[in-house]
């Protein structure tokens, strides 16, 4: 006799609720997991990199000052989220404990308006389970990223079976989608929910089922406490070019569906609501500058040509870049002959994809960011993350329609080109970031040249010798050793050349006693990864003077020599210098 919840009952309930094997969840969770996670925590290969960048380091800290907040309101009336009881004196002080610190983001004691608050609730959470770390200030993106996958792939497995695990696996190993999902940032907040709900949009456009138009209006309500009214603005410019062009204007209208309307705004309006009503100045700040005047103008400084987005999307899709090209222009091809079709009242014959609306769809989804915002002033390279997952489906749609044909020899030479390059490239890293060496030593170039080689003739082989099919597996074994290479041999040395980590942990050991640091023309990365890493606000010499009391000064190595005038007579002393990053940290006496 089998156990109730033995392999078989796993196997089985696979197979009637998820609709698919066993192998496949146990690929999608292993290769998934190892990408998104391995080398990001503790316990599974280490945190190698500490927060790099502005953005990181600043919404975590904003995380962090909010947690505490809310933990002070908290403590102040007694109470959790959750009522002790269903009296009122119980309900109200959790109603107080649920508001405070959640609101109003702050950074360094003061309302930070930019972004609304989705990741720093989920950052929230998640420092007050595994506690304040750069790892945990992560695992709102790794988590978020790990939904998106595991449900597209659900939803392919029950609408598009036979790709499916190809376009998630493609979709978790591109370039775009591991690094945002490694990152401390609102990006992924968007691009998971907006991505999933379009998807369960779709699925209601095809069955008409409520249930799937229920998840367009919670993940398109999570997207917009993610990044604002843009969320909603590309899901309604997508959803009206797809029904104008199919001319089903109806679908549209009973798209407006009352139960999700409300829901939409149950969950987006109290907070814009309530910060608006704590911050008067939100709706400028937020609306006017962050949104409207970011994308007409360059007042944040992120100008880039018209073409920006071209180059980050063939970045971003790398390895899988001349694949997902091809199949966009197949799926560009399909939707041509599609409507062709709806304007002509006789059949056209000798197309395997006749009727279907799907390619359409995703071509448009995939399109619509990258044309709007290459009209905007202010460009950066997360703004069309949520065009990567559409394309990620329309190329493992493609390989899965092309396993009895074959690739075309070109695209199978140029895939494994692109994946030996990527190789080549990332092998040789370290040596740039690190020693800013743009030629390699000769040594160096060839092995990574060798490897790089090796990873397209594998790819080549494999393919032409067992079929289209092994061509994920074989594109994902450089890949993984890419990762390994890079976050585990060489993640320390990263750290020490990019992140503020080892050297706000040199600073304590050095001055374990002295408070205040203060810094003078140092990097905005460097800046807010000390505030992080210290849980401080550093002092800027040239805006906020100089402190009277005893200080660390953290300034660039080649304007040492400043310090005599800088201080103005006080004593000094060179604590250390921090060559990774031509810094030099001084210890400052007080006045005498």
């Amino acid at each position: 006799m089998t156990s109730r919840f033995g392999p078989g009952w796993l196997r089985e309930f696979a197979r009637t609720q998820w609709g698919c094997t066993i192998w496949e969840l146990i690929v999608l969770v292993g290769v998934s997991g190892y990408f998104l996670l391995f080398c990001l925590m503790p316990y599974f290969g280490g945190d190698q990199l500490g927060l790099v960048g502005a953005d990181e380091p600043r919404y975590a800290q904003i995380a962090r000052e909010m947690l505490a907040a809310h933990s002070e309101d908290c403590h102040e009336v007694h109470a959790r989220i959750t009522p002790h009881s269903l009296r009122p004196t119980d309900i109200h002080a959790s109603y107080v404990c649920l508001m405070g610190g959640t609101v109003t983001p702050i950074l360094y004691g003061k309302p930070w308006l930019e972004k609304p608050a989705l990741y720093y609730w989920r950052a929230m959470g998640f420092f007050k389970e595994f506690g304040v770390s750069d790892w945990s200030a992560r695992l709102p993106s790794a988590s978020g990223a790990a939904a998106l996958i595991f449900l597209a792939f659900l939803h392919l497995r029950r609408f598009r079976p036979g790709g499916h695990l190809d376009a998630a696996l493609i979709m978790v190993s591109t370039v775009a989608i591991f690094s945002f999902a490694r990152g401390a940032s609102t990006d992924m907040q968007l691009a998971a929910p907006f991505c999933i709900g379009m998807l369960g949009w779709y699925g209601w456009y095809e069955t008409g089922k409520k249930f799937w138009l229920f998840d367009l209006y919670f993940f398109g309500a999570a997207a917009t406490l993610a990044k604002g009214p843009v969320a909603p603005f590309l899901m309604l410019g997508i959803l009206v070019l797809f029904c104008g062009l199919r001319r089903e204007w109806s679908a549209l209208r009973r798209t407006i569906w009352l139960p999700g309307i409300l829901l939409y705004l149950a969950m987006v309006l109290p907070w814009y609501i309530a910060v608006q009503r704590r911050n008067p100045s939100f709706f400028r700040q937020f609306f006017i500058e962050h949104n409207l005047e970011r994308f007409a103008t360059n007042r944040y400084q992120h100008h880039q040509p018209v073409y920006y987005y071209l180059v980050v999307l063939i970045l971003g899709l790398m390895p899988w870049t001349a694949l997902a090209i091809r199949a966009l222009v197949d799926a560009v091809q399909v939707s041509i002959a599609e409507w062709k079709v709806r304007h002509n009242p006789q059949r056209y014959l000798g197309h395997t994809r006749a009727g279907d609306a799907f390619p359409e769809f995703l071509v448009l989804w995939a399109l619509f960011p990258v044309l709007f915002f290459s009209f905007a002033e202010s460009k950066l390279p997360g703004y069309i993350l949520p065009s990567i997952p559409p394309l990620a489906i329309l190329t493992g749609d493609y390989l899965f329609r092309t396993r009895r044909a074959g690739l075309p020899s070109w695209l199978l030479s140029l895939h494994a080109g692109l994946t030996g390059l990527l190789t080549f490239v990332l092998l040789l890293c370290p040596q740039y970031m690190v020693y800013q060496r743009i030629v390699p030593a000769a040594k160096t170039f060839v092995w990574t040249a060798a490897l790089g080689v090796l990873a397209a003739w594998l790819i080549i082989f494999v393919v032409q010798r067992y079929g289209v099919r092994h061509v994920r597996t074989v594109t994902l074994i450089p890949l993984a050793g890419l990762l390994f290479f890079l976050l585990k041999l060489n993640g320390r040395v990263l750290d020490l050349n990019y992140s503020a980590r080892p050297l706000a942990r040199e600073i304590q050991q050095a001055a374990p006693e002295i408070p205040v640091v203060a810094v003078q023309d140092v990097r905005r990365d460097l800046d807010y990864g000390l505030a992080f890493y210290r849980n401080q606000n550093v002092v800027h010499y040239d805006t906020d003077g100089i402190p009277d009391e005893e200080h660390v000064l953290v300034i660039p190595t080649r304007e040492a020599d400043q310090i005599p005038s800088l201080v103005q007579g006080r004593v000094y002393q060179q604590l250390f210098l921090y060559e990774t990053q031509g810094l030099s940290v001084y210890k400052i006496y007080p006045h005498s």
